[in-house]
């Protein structure tokens, strides 16, 4: 896939882990970056802070961009992505040549699939049914970002990495877990380096799946996190919960190359010595 350099104006709506570690790398190609959230704080250097929260029409227009991605987490109500995507496309003086909206494979929540091929890996042309408050959130703002922007969306699963530590402190805690539920997950360098990407594709897909090459049930990757952590394994604890689905990474595969983290253990093991090393 073509690429060129970093937008030059991108404006990074929502401001967490993700935008903190990708504008420095647009910054570093010589690009403006904006961030639009709700509160005040430090931004890395080189960032334009704009204070707005999206529920809301805005007070005052954005500046214009070439770029857009889109952070935020679903709201409590299920239109609430498509009310925030509309207050900026109000607020922009005009439509971005490029949007990026991150959205979740937690859009499947609740589809059934049946037949034969019940089981097999999911791809980006397989279609969610959104039977959940959060599918349902999910997918209208993958369809509103679409509508209003034309945007590129992508589907994470399971976003694990230094200061994503949840599963390595339920492990510590020996807290059970469905060891039968089926998972997937994607290193945030990894996204980080898919959403730069994606900015600067000249033709990109509409649609991606940012997971890595080894989906797994639940109870191996705990397993391996004990074992790198020297602790027993938790304990199972079945659940009536979804059974989780696999999905096809070879789109994302093909754009960016090898991964930096193809394995949960790679990236699991290297979290666990970091933070032995930095207790």
């Amino acid at each position: 896939m073509d690429t060129s350099s970093a937008p030059r104006r991108t404006l990074l709506v929502g401001f967490g882990k993700l935008g903190a570690r990708l504008a420095p790398r647009l910054l570093a190609d010589g690009g403006e970056v904006f961030a639009l959230r709700r509160s005040d704080g430090e931004l890395p250097a080189g960032v334009v802070g704009i204070r707005g929260d999206l529920a809301q029409s805005l007070a005052t227009p954005l500046p214009a961009v070439d770029a857009t991605v889109f952070t935020l987490p679903p709201g409590a109500e299920e239109g609430a992505y498509r009310t925030a995507l509309g207050h900026l496309r109000e607020a922009l003086p005009a439509m971005p040549p490029r949007t990026v909206f991150v959205s979740s494979t937690g859009v499947f929540e609740g589809t059934v699939f049946e037949g034969p091929d019940a089981d097999r890996p999911l791809t980006e042309q397989d279609e969610p049914a959104a039977e959940s408050p959060r599918s349902r959130g999910l997918r209208d703002g993958e369809r509103a970002a679409a509508e209003l922007f034309g945007a590129v969306v992508v589907r994470p699963a399971g976003i694990y990495g230094p200061g994503r530590e949840f599963l390595l402190r339920k492990v510590r805690e020996g807290a059970a877990v469905d060891h039968d539920r089926l998972t997937n997950r994607i290193h945030e360098t990894d996204l980080v380096r898919t959403l730069d990407l994606l900015l600067r594709a000249d033709d990109p897909p509409r649609l991606v799946h940012a997971v890595d090459e080894r989906p797994a049930p639940l109870g191996d990757v705990v397993r391996f996190i004990a074992g790198e952590l020297g602790v027993a394994a938790p304990p199972h604890e079945a659940s009536d919960g979804p059974r989780g689905f696999v999905y096809d990474g070879s789109l994302l595969h093909s754009l960016l190359g090898e991964l930096e983290y193809p394995t949960y253990e790679a990236g699991y093991a290297e979290m666990i010595a970091g933070s032995a090393s930095h207790p």
